[in-house]
């Protein structure tokens, strides 16, 4: 009943890992499953329309990212005797609530970092988004990377951000109901076509020392894949971090009819970035660049011209919380249930069938003090499926 408890508290304090994807390979969820701790996840081809009678043969070509299940955390305690005697709802309001509530947290503040792999982004790094327009924007670019536009769109904001939008949009254009929330409890509830969630889990990025003294340029004509070429930097400095975001002068195109969206194409670099002696850096990116317009994955309206300049998103060294408006497709979450070992006064496992989250308790007991060492832990690992069904709003 306390394993049981643990994990009704764990998956209600949970946010961001309840509205992302789940369809990973069942194999994790198996009791005991010997898989490892990877798995690759398919994603589904695609393909170009073809007109006229003739046959045109397409290869298929996929596509997989790799979920690993890297993250153990764990919360660790001591129960008297007499605690544990007590009733279910007293041993949970006064001591589960709180342990796994730190717990679920970690669980939020993880996935919640995936941010550094969604080159999207709508606002400006520094300051707070106090109008709809920054929001209504996020939803056209989620349009515009053909995201589904359904009923299950979240987005996970800071509460600045919540406490921003709230006063600047109260009562405007609502329902009673969600009237009634913003007034009740100082929240968006759900508004502009996709569902508000405040969470303090938002992480912060901190963007790179790239403008100062330079005017980087695309180095070279014609280039394709997943990084560029680029010059004019300050030498010899760590120029770009793991999540900023450049432009490189192209468009962006539609995933689905490979259409020019009139946006410009944002990548997100992939790895830090240091200049060497003459200035010059490769920079890892995603998506990659891909002009041909005959290809299923193509990505920009052309390559970059040579000379073009490259566009930090922001200023340098500015500290920004990154909210997220995604699509449940764009991430998704993998638990497994831990083994259990032989010699232990007490150990249970338990997962949620429905949603899939898993939590072990084990108890050994202390005969010198009459007390019992417990500690409560999950394993699991987060995967970007699809970044362009996700958007960043920093603040």
């Amino acid at each position: 009943m306390r394993t049981k408890e643990a994990l009704r508290v764990l998956v209600n304090n949970l946010v961001f890992a309840r509205m992302i994807s789940r369809e990973y390979d069942d194999q994790f969820a198996k009791k005991d499953a010997k898989i490892g701790n990877t798995l690759d996840i398919r994603k589904p081809p695609r393909f170009t329309v073809s007109t006229g009678q003739a046959l045109d043969l397409q290869d298929v070509t996929e596509t997989f990212v790799t979920l690993t299940l890297d993250q153990q955390n764990h919360v660790d305690t001591v129960f008297t005797s007499q605690e544990l005697l007590l009733d279910i709802n007293t041993f949970s309001n006064k001591f589960l609530k709180a342990k796994v509530a730190s717990l679920a947290n970690r669980i939020d503040l993880d996935g919640l970092a995936l941010y550094k792999d969604v080159a999207n982004a709508i606002g400006t790094p520094g300051t707070v988004p106090a109008t709809s327009l920054i929001y209504l924007q996020a939803m056209q670019r989620l349009a515009e990377e053909a995201a589904p536009m359904d009923d299950s769109i979240t987005l996970c904001y800071t509460p600045e951000m919540n406490a921003t939008i709230v006063n600047a949009l109260q009562g405007l254009f609502q329902q009673s109901t969600e009237i009634g929330r913003q007034y009740k409890k100082g929240e968006m509830g759900k508004s502009h076509g996709f569902d508000w969630y405040m969470d303090q889990n938002v992480n912060t990025h901190t963007s790179g020392t790239f403008t100062t003294g330079s005017t980087p340029t695309v180095n070279g004509a014609s280039q394709t894949g997943s990084s560029i070429i680029t010059a004019a930097w300050v030498a010899t400095t760590t120029v770009l971090l793991r999540g900023d975001i450049i432009t490189l002068g192209v468009n962006a195109v539609n995933p689905q009819n490979r259409q020019d969206t009139g946006s410009l194409r944002q990548f997100v670099v992939t790895d830090d970035v240091t200049s060497d002696g003459a200035g010059a850096a490769t920079i890892p990116i995603s998506p990659s660049i891909n002009p041909n317009a005959a290809d299923p994955f193509r990505t920009v309206t052309a390559s970059p011209t040579n000379g073009v300049a490259v566009t930090p998103l922001g200023a340098e060294d500015t500290v920004s919380p990154n909210a997220l408006l995604f699509h449940p497709e764009a991430f998704t979450l993998g638990m497994v249930d831990m083994p259990l070992y032989k010699g232990l006064d007490e150990g249970r496992r338990v997962n949620d069938p429905q949603q899939g989250f898993a939590l072990r308790m084990i108890t050994d007991y202390d005969i010198n003090l009459d007390r019992a060492p417990t500690r409560i832990d999950v394993l699991y690992g987060y995967a970007t499926l699809y970044q362009e069904l996700a958007v960043r709003l920093p603040s």
